[in-house]
């Protein structure tokens, strides 16, 4: 499989999503954001990833504009928060979000997460912004397979992309195969397990064996699967080092040995919902 910093992946509405980008949960607001994206382009990435949440969209607007690449080469993924769920809400906080970051429209919005009792007119907001041609695709974050099926029952719409903790020690077979049969783009948040794993010493003497980090060794897993990848870093070597992942292959043998690390290792919970989500 031939990849590059530049490949892309057609949505199923025909838009085409870089395949590498820069995730920015709990990168600072101000500086600290502004310059891990503008490094981040000046390395070679053209997908920067944000939510409302996390209060840094005005700094990814600003170093957008500051490096000097046009808009339409950059592809931008916002979200709607918990609060803002819901119809009106929904429509209110994308114009919001808009309006921070200095930008027309962004590629893609998100559910941020599934609210009992407003995700429904959350999807319908979403649904009225593509259909109207104010924002490129629209999907979905942390749904579930039983998430998604309630879509199903809902909206003829269904959701360019779900994005989700994924990685090589927490696989997500059964919600990736689901997204796969419906057409739905995976997206990974956390590609890299927020470091827990690596010093695992099976990862580092597979990374070792191709000259590679433990942390490239599992970004390029997760590309040769086929899923959008968003690592996040604010330190610039880190950036640079992450995007190095184009000059190696793994092997089928060791893509096979990587699906044997999956310890159902899940970090992101979703703790401020109790019960049924």
């Amino acid at each position: 499989m031939q990849l590059t910093l530049a490949t892309t992946v057609k949505l199923n509405n025909g838009v085409m999503m870089p395949l590498m980008g820069l995730g920015t949960f709990k990168s600072s607001p101000g500086k600290e954001t502004r310059d891990s994206v503008l490094w981040a382009l000046e390395a070679g990435y053209r997908h920067i990833d944000t939510a409302t949440i996390y209060q840094n969209e005005e700094d990814v607007g600003a170093a957008l504009r500051e490096s000097g690449i046009p808009r339409e080469q950059i592809f931008v993924t916002t979200k709607v928060w918990n609060g803002d769920q819901g119809y009106e809400s929904t429509l209110r906080a994308y114009e919001r979000s808009l309006q921070v970051m200095g930008l027309e429209r962004v590629d893609l919005y998100l559910i941020h997460w599934p609210i009992p009792g407003t995700r429904a007119d959350a999807w319908r907001a979403l649904t009225r912004l593509y259909e109207t041609g104010m924002v490129r695709a629209v999907g979905v974050s942390n749904y579930t397979v039983r998430h998604l099926h309630e879509l199903e029952a809902i909206s003829d719409l269904v959701p360019a992309v779900n994005q989700f903790e994924l990685h090589t020690y927490f696989q997500r077979k059964e919600l990736v195969a689901a997204c796969h049969k419906a057409g739905i783009q995976v997206e990974s948040y956390s590609p890299l397990a927020r470091g827990r794993k690596m010093d695992d010493p099976a990862l580092i003497t597979l990374a070792d064996r191709y000259g590679k980090t433990p942390a490239q060794v599992m970004i390029r897993w997760g590309l040769q699967k086929g899923f959008v990848m968003i690592p996040k870093s604010v330190r610039r070597e880190r950036i640079v080092e992450n995007a190095d992942v184009y000059d190696f292959e793994l092997s089928d043998e060791d893509m096979s040995l990587l699906e044997s690390f999956d310890v159902n290792l899940q970090i992101i919970r979703p703790g401020f919902m109790e019960g049924e989500w």
